[in-house]
């Protein structure tokens, strides 16, 4: 099963002192090392690297 099709909802995100959300990047993509987000119907890819740094791609 896929990222998803997975049933669960999105964490709540935590406010910072300049009130923009925040999000955990292993908490969205959770137990695997990416996920996929959709913006205006096109799907992009956020992938933790195995040096620890994020990659969003189209």
């Amino acid at each position: 099963m896929n990222a998803m099709n997975r049933e669960q909802p999105i964490p709540a995100p935590q406010a910072l002192h300049d009130d923009i959300p925040t999000y955990d990047a292993r908490v969205l993509i959770s137990n695997g090392a990416q996920a996929k987000i959709v913006l205006d119907g096109q799907v992009y890819t956020l992938r933790i690297t195995r040096a620890g740094k994020l990659i969003l791609t189209k």
